[in-house]
């Protein structure tokens, strides 16, 4: 990684931390100490945060930059986190180590994790929607309304549901693309085009972002599945080979490795392309669209 997009990353992850930080402590007498607990366990110490960084660095594209977009984009990594709580759970992934560290139900328990899941969905709609976020009330719903598309059945959770199913079968390429897409892209879709949404971006340039988005999260689940394949588990922060072992549907055992970089490689080529438009001023989003690749 370039040093400029090492200390963008630094300086993004950091002003999510922050804002993360403020917001999960009870703010009622009533939150539960341990589900509050659980909850900071889950969220904070997340790494480089780099939907949330997706989003900060779109809408600074587009001219918006401060409090209100730091905190639309930690209502993203909310979700984010609420996801892999889940994912991470006996009955679907069921793995003992994320982000290096053991999982939410392992440190606490199956129940208490679940709750946070919960918890942390609603929270993410909560931040959304305060005019803190965002001073017009059409942004904030636009934002909540295409948080829930890509979190909901047609995209993240229908995704997992897609990748469950598909365990033991032999899925085609097509529906692989399919699901990957859905479990996530749909994030880093949602990322790209909700920053160029409150950069109050014309609706070219949030086609042009959503297709980066796109792009982008095709290429993280591609790197994502070689780092997996190759055992790597220091770089991946959760066991690697479960692919493998549960016999998961994913590009790389359909295709074999070597398609699968060639793939990742295409992928990262759309997300550069996507940018064309904005010349230097994409480099911050370019640089995240390399590192990606870099990773598989």
């Amino acid at each position: 990684m370039s040093d400029d997009f090492t200390a963008r990353v630094a300086e993004n992850a950091a002003a999510v931390e922050r804002v993360l930080d403020r917001l999960l402590p009870p703010a009622e007498d009533n939150w539960p100490d341990r589900l509050t607990e659980a909850m900071r366990y889950a969220v904070l110490g997340g790494g480089k945060r780099l939907r949330p960084f997706v989003l900060i660095e779109a809408a600074r594209l587009f001219g918006s930059t401060g409090d209100g977009v730091v905190r639309a984009a930690a209502a993203l990594e909310c979700i984010h986190c609420y996801s892999l709580v889940h994912d991470d759970l006996p009955a679907m992934d069921d793995d003992d180590l994320r982000r290096g560290r053991p999982t939410v139900h392992r440190a606490f328990d199956e129940a208490t994790a679940i709750l946070v899941g919960d918890a942390l969905q609603s929270l993410a709609f909560e931040i959304i929607a305060d005019p803190e976020t965002d001073p017009d009330p059409e942004i904030r719903i636009a934002l909540a309304a295409g948080l829930a598309k890509a979190a909901g059945a047609g995209g993240m959770a229908g995704g997992q549901s897609l990748d469950l199913a598909g365990e033991g079968k032999t899925l085609r390429e097509a529906e692989i693309v399919t699901l990957q897409a859905m479990k996530t892209g749909a994030l880093f879709r949602y990322a790209a085009e909700a920053g160029a949404m409150i950069g109050r971006a014309s609706a070219e340039d949030r086609e042009s972002m959503a297709a980066f988005g796109a792009a982008l999260g095709a290429a993280f689940q591609l790197a994502d599945d070689l780092l997996d394949y190759s055992g790597n588990t220091a770089s991946l922060g959760k066991t690697a080979g479960q692919d493998a072992a549960r016999a998961k549907p994913t590009l790389v055992a359909l295709l074999g490795e070597e398609k699968a970089r060639a793939l990742l490689a295409e992928r990262i080529a759309d997300a550069k392309a996507a940018l064309g438009p904005y010349g230097d001023e994409g480099r911050m989003l370019i640089a995240a669209a390399r590192f990606v690749g870099e990773r598989g």
